[in-house]
């Protein structure tokens, strides 16, 4: 076989060139294991790399000025004159090398976690992620993170406490989709920096909106509910009102027809007749929220009476209190004479009003049994309570030696929402 030397200068050429691309792949092995923190690669592509760059030295040295070998160093002389299938086998067991490394580096990158792999992961998932030091310099940011950096604030990330001032408040519109940003402190290898998470909540913000307005809806359902509850009692006063005024009309054409039959000679029967036509007259005169007081106001007594409960009106019911607040004190007294035979087994009521400037207070006492511990508004009471609500009042108890029911109207009606 031929010595190196006998080769054409291209031929040489082609090994200068193979030891050359040699010295190129240890050099990026080299690189990349101080990169990935792996020195054992480093470490065994640096010799190997120094014996490819001495074989490209050698044919370098060899071929220097085109002098021909005489003027070659002698190391170069002597490795030229080896066959070249020996420079063929050198090179070729540095190529083996060289693979084997670029191999077991590519082995350990696809099935160990490094930092370029943990850079592609969150460069592929779907939310943003970005961290920075105190001063804002962007330590890492993914490509989501940063699209949604230049769709808000028209830039590039390049200071993570600027950004962070943009996104303040949490939920951000970006490229038709809504986005919630969260930001924390962390702490890693003792150097404290700040996190940000961008999660894409276009979803969840959708279903948010259609379930407040259902909620909207569903209180608008629930207030007219109220409403008509409420208005119930109304209808039901008013209907009163009208039999009352049939009851009087009947009773003034009772008269009518009593006078026409009645006898003149009868002294007597004509003062009865005419004192029952005075007193209709006045009945019929009244507003018929009046009568309506009457008629609700024998009810209470026939219902104290129906419960044996022995009631006491200190005073009327005072006239600067309107049509509706007087039917809701006419609603308090029911209420409290049902609660006063039910649960204090009461004997006795008082029902007494008095008017301040500030407004009118309506007292309703009873004896009986006293509630042990705090009085809670249910059933009754809490129906009670909202009657109140609407007529601007407030309703209260107080248990002392007496169970005490208190509604208090101020002086001027309050507007209720």
């Amino acid at each position: 076989m031929s010595p190196f030397a006998s080769l054409t200068a291209l031929e040489r050429a082609f090994f200068a060139l193979w030891s050359l691309l040699l010295c190129l792949a240890y050099i990026v092995v080299a690189v990349l294991g101080v990169r990935k923190k792996r020195y054992r690669f480093t470490v065994t592509a640096l010799p190997t790399f120094a014996l490819a760059y001495f074989a490209w030295q050698v044919i370098f040295d060899f071929a220097l000025d085109g002098r021909g070998i005489e003027s070659a160093a002698a190391v170069s002389r002597t490795l030229c004159a080896l066959p070249w299938g020996a420079w063929c086998g050198a090179l070729g067991a540095l190529t083996v090398v060289a693979c084997v490394l670029a191999a077991f580096y590519l082995r350990y990158a696809k099935t160990s976690i490094t930092p370029d792999a943990i850079k592609d992961y969150l460069d592929r998932i779907p939310c943003g992620v970005c961290c920075w030091l105190d001063n804002g310099r962007v330590l890492f940011s993914n490509i989501c993170m940063n699209e949604l950096c230049v769709a808000l604030t028209d830039g590039p990330l390049r200071n993570g406490n600027s950004f962070a001032e943009a996104v303040a408040g949490g939920l951000k519109e970006a490229d038709g989709k809504m986005w919630r940003f969260a930001c924390r402190e962390v702490v890693y290898g003792g150097e404290r920096m700040r996190e940000m998470i961008a999660s894409d909540v276009t979803a969840e913000y959708a279903k948010t909106q259609a379930l407040e307005k259902d909620k909207a809806e569903l209180s608008r359902i629930n207030r007219e509910l109220k409403e008509y509850t409420l208005g119930i009692d109304e209808t039901v006063r008013r209907q009163e009102i009208l039999q009352a005024k049939v009851n009087i009309h009947d009773e003034m054409n009772r008269l009518m027809l009593t006078t026409v039959a009645a006898e003149d000679g009868d002294a007597a029967a004509m003062d009865a007749i005419f004192a029952l036509w005075e007193q209709n007259a006045l009945l019929l005169c009244m507003d018929a929220e009046d009568a309506a007081d009457e008629v609700a106001s024998a009810r209470i007594e026939a219902l104290a009476e129906a419960l044996r409960i022995r009631l006491t009106w200190a005073t009327d019911v005072p006239l600067s209190l309107d049509e509706g607040r007087r039917g809701l004190v006419y609603t308090a007294a029911r209420e409290a004479l049902a609660n006063a035979a039910k649960h204090a087994h009461a004997t006795e009521m008082a029902i007494a009003f008095d008017e301040t400037e500030d407004g009118v207070d309506c007292r309703f006492a009873s004896d009986g049994v006293m509630p042990q511990g705090a009085v809670t508004f249910t059933g009754g009471l809490a129906n009670l309570a909202r009657l109140a609500e609407k007529e601007g009042a407030a309703v209260s108890v107080a248990v002392g030696e007496r169970f005490t029911l208190s509604v208090r109207f101020p002086r001027e009606k309050q507007p209720n929402g």
